[in-house]
């Protein structure tokens, strides 16, 4: 497609026909005759996961408020997906808890509600986690003394599954079965745990956690497979959607990856010769470990703490490349590579390519949202000749769990989080460059910050990826496609209630342009709704002991 003709598309400024408008979400559906049984039960509730709780009033609050209202931090500058997990692992290393410390600080952007390190000695696993930024898990030395081990596993975590603030939620996982101990870190998500979960319940698996990751572990105890690495293969054979796994058990540690490779890992070497694997490069970078290579999609990488040898399986006959193009858009640091591509290059040539299709005749600078904007900013500026300003500074101080969702403190959020320097954008035509628009709650307010505050003339809104209309399954939190703003409004819609004076979001031709051979791997069913792995539904009977 011409850059004029992706322009027209996704450029307004004027009144144009509405999009398609969605009333329901297929994630939402509840079968019939689930709903029966709810209307004959009302003490029990059905939750975001699809499992039944009691309803009681404080549960029913929490509910009916929905995820926004559970998080205290939701609206401080929160109209953006979430990020997902972040994973370490580190075997043959002397220190083995300081290295998954370090790795997981590198990581901290990919989850801040809790965090947790589990070690082994040769004979045990020893574990710590808790609730937090891995400094407030870790606040002493002392914490990680107990940690003892040459081999270990770390995971920070944003909760895509499962209750977010409860600690039994928090990664790793520990189990004993018949052959001894093993740990699990996850990311990603499973799009048929509940159906796994139901399954193994009725043969009398019982769940402490709400994480679809527990399913993992059940399915490994149950299996009748001999060795583990039989077993795990066995337990992976049964999972649909994401999933990038790190397995400890006393002498060995165990990478995979989904078929489809939605999520990242990669696979490094310390100088001591000490195995690393990370869900970025940046945590490699953080500890001296040289990248090595990503884990493919489908394998399984186990390295035996004995002689440090490394073998590989293959899980399942490939399935199409399809990974998570967000990562490149919003997830990952800029200082990574991810999916083998270096991330703060991605964002220079969404950028670069947005100016192209989306121009601002008659703008005086460029400005970045901070700070997933930069780079593309720094692209957008580049390529149409403007200079770069930074026009809005960010606080990185703000406390992420004060903040209540009352409508006067939602205001006050962005205020805390971002001030616009007046010297710079006073009179002026400004074109900001961000990310991504969600709900379109936080650029609306950016937009009036920018406006009134910082005394700009105009606000013209480019959007470094394409409007997003579908939800992620695949480990990514993303409301529901009816708070979408773009799946419920055309461009100009958007537009209107944000209240720039124009936008444009980045063509899909041009965010797939920007990878060239690699296009295709990747995958955008938040944009096209074209999912590789479609989430199942799963009808539960006989809920009620007789």
């Amino acid at each position: 497609m011409a850059a004029g003709t992706a322009a027209a598309r996704h450029l307004s400024s004027a009144t144009s026909p509405s999009s398609p408008r969605f009333s329901r979400n297929s994630r939402s559906a509840v079968p019939f005759s689930l709903k029966v049984f709810l209307k004959q039960h009302p003490s029990l509730r059905l939750c975001a996961s699809r499992r039944l709780l009691p309803c009681t009033p404080a549960a029913a609050a929490s509910s009916a408020s929905g995820p926004s209202a559970a998080s205290g931090d939701v609206f401080l500058f929160n109209d953006k997906p979430r990020e997902e997990c972040g994973v370490f692992g580190i075997i043959g290393e002397p220190e083995a808890a300081n290295m998954c410390y370090l790795g997981l600080h590198a990581l901290q952007h990919r989850g801040q509600e809790g965090a947790g390190i589990v070690t082994s000695d040769g004979a045990a696993l020893h574990s710590h986690t808790g609730l937090g930024l891995v400094s407030e898990v870790f606040p002493q030395a002392s914490s990680l003394k107990q940690l003892v081990g040459s081999a270990g596993i770390g995971h920070n975590r944003y909760s895509t599954s499962g209750a977010a603030s409860a600690l039994a939620n928090v990664q790793p996982f520990v189990a004993g079965y018949r052959f001894g101990q093993l740990s699990v870190a996850h990311n990603g998500n499973l799009v048929n745990s509940q159906s796994l979960r139901y399954d193994l319940e009725s043969k009398g698996s019982i769940f402490s956690t709400s994480s679809d990751t527990e399913v993992i572990l059940h399915l490994i105890a149950t299996s009748s497979s001999r060795p583990l690495l039989a077993r795990i293969i066995e337990a992976c054979g049964s999972l649909e959607g994401s999933y990038s796994l790190l397995i400890l058990t006393a002498d060995k540690l165990f990478a995979v990856r989904d078929p489809h490779g939605f999520r990242p890992l990669v696979m490094g070497r310390r100088p001591n010769g000490a195995i690393v694997f990370a869900s970025e490069t940046c945590a490699l970078d953080l500890i001296s470990a040289e990248y090595v290579r990503d884990v493919n999609p489908g394998e399984l990488v186990v390295v035996d703490s004995h002689d440090m040898s490394i073998n590989t399986a293959c899980l399942l006959p490939q399935k199409p490349r399809k990974a998570c193009v967000f990562e490149h858009i919003y997830f990952a640091l800029p200082n990574s590579v991810v999916f083998g591509h270096p991330v703060h290059e991605s964002r220079y040539k969404f950028g670069a390519a947005l100016a192209r299709e989306s121009p601002v005749p008659g703008a005086d600078m460029v400005i970045p949202v901070p700070d997933s904007g930069f780079f593309a900013a720094l692209g957008y500026a580049e390529a149409s000749g403007l200079p770069f300003r930074q026009g809005l500074i960010r606080s990185h101080y703000v406390g992420r769990s004060f903040i209540e969702p009352n409508q006067d403190e939602r205001n006050l959020a962005v205020k805390l989080k971002l001030a616009p320097i007046d010297g710079i954008l006073e009179g002026k035509s400004v074109v900001v460059i961000d990310d991504s628009i969600v709900r379109g709650t936080t650029s609306s307010k950016i937009v009036q910050l920018i406006k009134n505050a910082g005394k700009a003339r105009e606000v013209h809104l480019r959007i470094a990826s394409p409007p997003m209309v579908g939800s992620c399954y695949y480990g990514v939190d993303t409301p529901s496609a009816e708070e979408l703003i773009s799946n419920r409004l055309n461009v100009e819609g958007v537009r209107q209630e944000i209240g720039s004076d124009s936008l444009a979001f980045l063509s899909l031709e041009s965010l797939k342009g920007a990878f060239e051979d690699d296009a295709t791997m990747f995958c955008d069913a938040c944009f096209t709704r074209k999912y590789p792995v479609l989430p199942r539904q799963h009808t539960v009977l006989n809920m009620v002991e007789e």
